[in-house]
């Protein structure tokens, strides 16, 4: 007899292998009848997602729903053909990208010359010579280059062979001066320390048609390399020596380096200079020069010297070497601009400048700038007859920040002859009073500085007398400046007042009253009386109220400085 264990695994395999009946009911039906049993009043439905049991006289149990199928993929569908070619079409009207190959020469040569004058040749030229070869042809052309900066590489740092970068450049310009620059007619050199003399040898060769020469921080210059440029270019009449060293005759290398460190610092040589200016004589017109030791020197040889005329051009019947004759006269009769400044060491030596000696022999000068300098005039005797003046000067320039000897008096002896003047910049000169400028004979002055840059004492200044500079030259002003001046609030008012009561619009364009006693009355008046007042400075204007004391730049701030004015509350008056 089988034990249990295998009695019953034999029924459970029995039973198992059964097939279902009509009658069985599956694990769902189960369920199914256990949430809504049948007679209950409620029948199932079937979501989604979700099984709901919904009461109702329907049915008890409700059908399933079918179990959702995937879509079908459609047929694929037979490719279009492509429809048959269609004859090209014209292509549409637009820019040629080939037109810059074919415009002129001539024409291309005008545009690039319309963009240099506004701009310099470089680095526009330099850059257009890349386009293509039609360009390069005309960028190379010479009349374009006329006006060419010369520096060796890395100036003002430290090299460790600086004569070796001039030698390097100097190779390349032996190629550059005859084939580009043949019509060059402004040059300018800068921080050459060893080769100067050899960049004017070739400037002097292969380019006839310069006219202005600059000699910026420029070592070991010779004399002779300055005459022979003034020798071979015919059209030379403007030289500018400032910042730069002139001697005799050329030195070498090292002596040229020991320059540049600063163990040597020669001047301008006084010969050098005059000797140029013998060779250009009436063909000088503009003159830079750095005050030294050697300019009263420069300044006398400029003015007069002795030439002699044989007199057998003025009598028939005498040779040549029979008698001479001394004629006195100026070496640069022509002389139209002159400018002496400080160098980065200013010297303590005031220049004593011959005023009437500089009248007679520069009687066409128009621009005479002394900058910076302590100048005294020189004395000029009892019983001498003044000065003829300036009868062409426009610009006269004496603006310094040190000590300086310029009462009214002095400037009566430059400007007594000078009409014509436009431009007067007297800053820092705390000695001339509006007395005196009311005098110049003067009548279309255009600007006027008379900034002070807070160096003098407000005690010693004058307190009133502004009105008599504005009433003479209300009409014809575009700038004036009054920075640090000590007229009164009264006193200023009485001045700006001037621009209100014109019968047309004041000329003024820009108005500088930084540090002065100026009131926010005056200050508004002034701008609705001048519509092209385009900078006004307010700076430290004790009178005015905080948030207005700066500076306003254009159209705009200014008639927002205005509106401001406007509606700001007055100033206590202690601060007045």
């Amino acid at each position: 007899m089988a034990p249990p264990s295998a009695r019953r695994g034999a029924r459970r395999g029995a039973r198992a292998s059964r097939p279902p009946g009509p009658g069985a009911r599956s694990a769902e039906d189960w369920w199914w009848d256990r949430l809504a049993p049948r007679g209950s009043g409620y029948h199932l439905m079937q979501a989604d997602s979700m099984l709901l049991v919904l009461p109702g006289l329907g049915p008890a149990r409700a059908p399933r729903r079918a179990a959702r199928r995937a879509p079908r993929a459609p047929p694929p569908r037979p490719r279009p053909r492509p429809p048959p070619p269609r004859p090209a079409s014209p292509p549409a009207q637009g820019p040629d990208a080939g037109w810059g190959d074919r415009l002129p020469l001539e024409v291309l040569v005008h545009i690039f010359g319309l963009l240099v004058a506004a701009d310099g040749p470089m680095p526009f030229l330099g850059r257009a010579a890349r386009v293509c070869r039609l360009w390069h042809r005309a960028a190379s052309q010479p009349a374009l280059w006329h006006t060419a900066t010369l520096s060796p590489p890395l100036a003002g740092r430290a090299s460790r062979s600086p004569v070796e970068a001039e030698k390097k450049l100097l190779a390349s310009l032996e190629w550059l001066l005859p084939n580009r620059f043949s019509q060059l007619q402004r040059l300018t050199l800068l921080h050459w320390k060893s080769q100067a003399h050899s960049v004017l040898k070739l400037v002097s060769e292969c380019c006839p048609r310069l006219t202005f020469l600059k000699l910026s921080d420029c070592h070991n210059v010779p004399a002779d390399a300055l005459i022979m440029l003034a020798r071979a270019c015919s059209r030379l009449h403007s030289l500018d020596l400032q910042h730069s060293m002139v001697s005799r005759a050329p030195r070498g290398p090292e002596q040229a380096w020991v320059e540049v460190t600063g163990t040597v610092l020669s001047p301008v040589d006084s010969t050098a200079v005059v000797s140029f200016l013998e060779e250009m004589g009436p063909r000088m017109l503009k003159l830079w020069i750095t005050y030294s030791s050697q300019t009263t020197a420069i300044l006398g040889a400029l003015l007069v010297s002795w030439c002699w005329v044989s007199t057998a051009k003025c009598q028939p019947g005498l040779s040549a070497g029979d008698l001479c004759a001394p004629l006195q006269g100026s070496r640069c009769p022509r002389l139209q601009v002159l400018e002496v400044s400080t160098g980065i060491n200013p010297s303590r030596t005031p220049l004593q400048l011959p005023v009437e000696a500089l009248q007679r022999g520069c009687p066409q000068l128009q621009v005479l700038r002394l900058l910076n300098l302590i100048w005294m005039p020189k004395p000029s005797g009892r019983g001498v007859a003044p000065g003829p003046g300036f009868p062409h000067l426009e610009e006269l320039c004496l603006a310094g920040s040190t000590c300086t000897f310029v009462n009214n008096e002095v400037l009566g002896r430059l400007l007594h002859g000078s009409p014509n003047l436009r431009l007067l910049d007297l800053r820092g000169c705390d000695r001339i009073t509006p007395t005196g400028l009311h005098d110049l004979p003067c009548q279309e002055l255009e600007q006027l500085h008379l900034g002070l840059f807070g160096m003098s004492d407000r005690l010693t200044l004058a307190k009133e007398g502004s009105p008599l500079l504005t009433q003479k030259w209300y009409h014809s002003l575009r700038e004036l400046d009054l920075s640090g001046q000590g007229f009164s609030e009264k006193d200023l008012e009485q001045a700006l007042a001037a621009f209100s009561g014109c019968p047309v619009p004041p000329a003024l364009r820009v108005l500088n009253l930084r540090g002065t006693r100026v009131t926010p009355g005056v200050v508004s008046s002034v701008i609705s009386s001048c519509p092209g007042l385009l900078y006004l400075n307010l700076e430290s204007c004790r009178c005015l109220p905080r948030g207005l004391k700066r500076v306003y730049r254009g159209l705009e701030e200014v008639q927002r400085c205005l509106e401001q004015l406007c509606t700001s509350p007055s100033p206590p008056a202690s601060l007045a």
